[in-house]
């Protein structure tokens, strides 16, 4: 079986000597149909395929005033539709760059708190003006033209007129000669490719690069600051309290994840104290420092009893025993709250041994629950 080339603008394989298929194919050989012009077997396709012309309003004098200037409007809007575009490839990939730094908290400036609505804004004026510019050109520059046509099969005739139709609603669109337009849409195709494809790295892209939910800021050396940034030395505290405490880098103490308690155990708990395994070492003299962040929901837990020597989540009720290594004992938390270790440095000043060596936050499916 023989195949022929049916792409618009092909002769469809009426160039080709062939069996017949019916219909017209039966006054018409492929040499007759191969030697027509595209003009004449566009009409001939019409005439056969029952099309009836009811109107036909051309479009605008090729070079007038008139048509120059829809040109440059279309032109403009496309130009307009492909900045926009590039705006939102300059603003995603700026950011941190040339342009400040996004990171959004409760407190964020300005520029965080517009920078997802200006990418919203600038990909929905991208794809506005592009069907702007597409509704202007098919109302501005296309003639129009109605016409009725009776359903019927498709045939070898079929295809050589309906490619030469097709090939004509090319030609007749006026792209070929329109030069600023083609140049725009050109410059708006980037634009949009640019627009779409930016996003779908944040897809592609592993989320768990370097263990985001496994690591904080925390690190060996370093120090542990007060909320209002002042170091803390052992003997700043009394027996028996407590003092949120953030890493020294910087946005430390604007670090959900690494809001930590320093706990100064009474000479009792120090007594009754029993670590968990492989964890003696981790507290310094009579100071234990654990996480705030609650292993049930993720609430802050900082309320502390030091007469029961324990921890309370105001959320939902869970408690931790600050003297078992912060092991549950009531409610719906399943996992104790991640200890730091910690250290003195030189100057006298409590610092992190190292990260928590567990996850903090919420337990999720994979974490073994201790």
């Amino acid at each position: 079986m023989t195949t022929h080339d049916t792409r618009p603008g092909s002769t469809g394989g009426a160039d080709t000597a062939g069996p017949l298929h019916g219909g017209p194919d039966d006054e018409y050989t492929p040499e007759q149909l191969a030697a027509m012009p595209r003009e004449d077997l566009d009409r001939l396709g019409a005439r056969y395929d029952g099309v009836e012309v009811l109107h036909v309003e051309p479009g605008p004098e090729p070079g007038s005033a008139l048509e120059r200037r829809y040109v440059r409007q279309i032109g403009a809007v496309f130009a307009l539709a492909g900045l926009a575009a590039f705006g939102f490839v300059v603003v995603y990939l700026g950011s941190g760059w040339f342009l400040p730094d996004w990171e959004w908290t409760i407190d964020s400036g300005t520029w965080s708190t517009l920078f997802t609505p200006l990418l919203g804004a600038l990909m929905g004026l991208s794809l506005i003006l592009v069907g702007l510019g597409m509704v202007l050109y098919a109302r501005k520059l296309l003639p129009h033209e109605t016409a009725v046509q009776d359903k019927h099969d498709g045939s070898h005739f079929d295809r050589v007129t309906t490619g030469a139709t097709l090939v004509g609603g090319l030609h007749n669109s006026g792209l070929a000669r329109r030069k600023l337009i083609t140049r725009s849409l050109a410059f708006m195709g980037g634009g949009l490719g640019l627009m779409l494809l930016l996003p779908l790295g944040g897809m592609i892209k592993n989320p768990n690069t370097g263990n985001p939910l496994g690591r904080t800021s925390w690190a060996e050396g370093v120090r542990l600051l007060r909320d209002d940034g002042t170091p803390i030395r052992p003997g700043d505290q009394v027996a028996g309290s407590l003092e949120t405490v953030f890493p020294a880098v910087p946005g430390g103490n604007r670090q959900a994840d690494a809001a930590t308690m320093l706990i100064r155990l009474r000479p009792e708990q120090v007594a009754e104290s029993d670590p968990r395994a492989g964890q003696a070492d981790f507290g310094y003299g009579d100071y234990v420092a654990y996480s705030k962040i609650c292993t049930h929901a993720g609430c802050p837990v900082s309320l502390y009893e030091q007469e029961t020597s324990r921890i309370l989540c105001p959320c939902h009720q869970s408690q931790f025993d600050v003297t078992q290594g912060a092991k549950p004992v009531f409610g719906p938390a399943t996992r104790s709250l991640p200890q730091l270790p910690l250290a003195v440095d030189d100057e006298g000043y409590f610092v992190a041994r190292s990260d928590y060596i567990e996850a903090v936050g919420p337990t999720y499916w994979n974490r073994e629950r201790i």
